[in-house]
């Protein structure tokens, strides 16, 4: 197949690979090239008519457009407008996950019940606390930005220490070192302050660090003792701070430290531990037309599966589910849910407002060139990731995991902030389709799943997988089999690409003004 009508009710097709002038698509025939991912009119539109896809208005044309052409950003304007009303109105069907052992999935009210026999397990790290990891790493963090230079310091003479004791190692030992700088930590205010404070301390609190060391200077506003505080009880084995002008010789003295945790993380082993575990984030970036055709219903599906099994899902970007709320409010496990659905758009959308920046005009560059138009249309494509279960709790920014399902989270749409924030939530993977490409990682796993099969031929360092066959007539089932598969391998200890090339970031939000 070449091109796709989503649904009965759409007047558009999507090209799923690049056609030609003079070709049929669906009764109509083509009056110029249209390229992969781009939408074809149906029938004839005219000025101010809805272009509708996946069976909803994604916007309206600007200029008559007839049956047969392209419809691009060029021509067509967003219905979104100001800031809406919302009425619960609940609409909750079974859940019924495709994929590894469908047999298991009992129906119920949104994916409330569990399989009765769920045999899938992965092999993680059983933290002291109760969380499991996916990985055992000592991460070396910096308080504040000015000792960034220190920690990398710390963790280069380790490594020239040590160079055979970290490995890739699936089964046992520490497989990374990592220092995470960042800019923050001194010179700001307000929630600025908090953000960095919050994120920071949820890092130290992450499964997925064996051990974790941080680093202060001594005069920055996110005080050791302050950030002490906030971090609470940890185990002082695995978890140690200090003050770098409280010391004669901060990196010496950074470097034992790291020593002795290294020490009681070197003995760690992994355990079967059931699937019911696993805490995915659901990402995208760099989308293009078949993100909402391929990799993200992809996600849905595999969200639905792990959500059915007693795991755990969280969806973000809030500014990308704008024109896809109601979807998302609608599927609220209860009224207090709901409430707290409404709070999540309306608080992001008063953000833009206060900045006095639009608050509908979302799609990159890159989603443009890719066909995507306008941000009803970008939204209804990127919720796909979280599939038809039940939104069962709203987190702000910076919050941890307390509820099982599907999680809504507060962050914005910005790649690596987003991912950060996905991480810091408690997620031990991210999971992160794209139709353009983007090499970045962020502090856990960052798995690429790429939304067409060229970008995965062309760019094999940066993609780990590839649903572009589910745009080559690749059944949803099969290809959901073998994602599944893949995930619980990456769990148990299979690098992705961003692990291979080291390439580990973190980025947290920042609002207000610096010092």
């Amino acid at each position: 197949m070449d091109y796709i009508k989503i649904n009965p009710s759409d007047n558009v097709a999507v090209a799923l690979t690049d056609l030609r002038a003079g070709e049929a698509v669906c009764g109509v025939t083509l009056q110029c090239d249209v390229p992969r991912g781009h939408k074809i009119v149906l029938q004839d539109l005219r000025a101010g008519e809805n272009v509708i896809k996946y069976g909803f208005p994604i916007g309206h044309v600007t200029r008559d457009a007839a049956a047969g052409t392209m419809v691009d950003h060029s021509c067509i304007k967003t219905n979104l407008e100001g800031l809406l009303d919302y009425k619960y109105e609940p609409k909750i069907s079974p859940l019924a996950p495709l994929g590894r052992n469908d047999k298991d999935a009992l129906g119920g009210n949104g994916g409330d019940v569990i399989s009765s026999d769920a045999e899938e397990s992965f092999r993680g790290y059983r933290r002291a606390d109760g969380q499991v990891g996916i990985r055992n790493q000592i991460w070396v963090i910096p308080t504040v930005g000015c000792v960034n230079g220190i920690c990398e310091q710390i963790v280069a003479r380790f490594k020239d220490e040590m160079p055979d004791q970290v490995r890739q190692d699936w089964e046992s030992g520490v497989d990374a070192v990592v220092c995470f700088p960042h800019n923050y930590g001194c010179s700001q205010l307000g929630d600025d302050h908090r953000n960095t404070r919050t994120i920071l301390a949820d890092m130290v609190h992450h499964p997925n660090a064996g051990g974790v060391l941080v680093v202060s200077l001594g005069c920055e506003n996110n005080q050791l003792d302050a950030f002490r505080e906030i971090v609470g009880k940890v185990d002082e084995s695995r978890v140690r701070m200090f003050v770098c002008q409280q010391v004669e010789d901060e990196v010496e003295y950074g470097l034992q430290q790291l020593r002795e945790i290294y020490a009681v993380c070197s003995q760690d082993r992994r355990t079967e531990v059931p699937v019911s575990e696993l805490r995915v984030g659901l990402k995208c970036g760099g989308s293009d037309g078949l993100s909402g055709i391929t990799a993200n219903p992809l996600l849905g599906v595999f969200s639905d599966w792990l959500v059915a099994r007693g795991g755990t899902t969280v969806l973000t970007e809030v500014p990308e589910m704008f024109g896809a709320e109601t979807i998302l409010m609608n599927r609220c496990q209860d009224r207090a849910t709901f409430d707290k659905t409404v709070s999540l758009i309306n608080d992001f959308k008063a953000y833009f407002m206060r900045n006095d920046q639009p608050v509908y005009e979302n799609p990159s560059p890159g989603n443009k060139a890719g066909g995507i138009s306008t941000l009803e249309e970008k939204s209804l494509g990127c919720t796909q990731k979280c599939g038809s279960s039940l939104v069962r709790d709203v987190l702000r920014y910076g919050e941890r995991l307390s509820v099982r399902g599907l999680n809504l989270l507060s962050a914005p749409g910005n790649d690596l902030v987003a991912s950060t924030a996905l991480a810091a939530a408690g997620c031990q993977v991210v999971l992160f389709t794209t139709g353009r490409g983007t090499p970045f990682g962020s502090f856990v796993p960052t798995m690429k799943i790429s939304t067409n099969t060229p970008l995965a031929e062309r760019k094999p360092a940066w993609i780990d997988f590839n649903a572009g066959v589910l745009a080559q007539d690749e059944e949803m089932e099969a290809v959901a089999a073998r994602f599944t598969d893949y995930v619980l391998s990456v769990a148990s200890g299979e690098p992705v690409n961003n692990e291979k090339h080291g390439i580990r970031e973190i980025a947290i939000f920042k609002t207000g003004v610096t010092l």
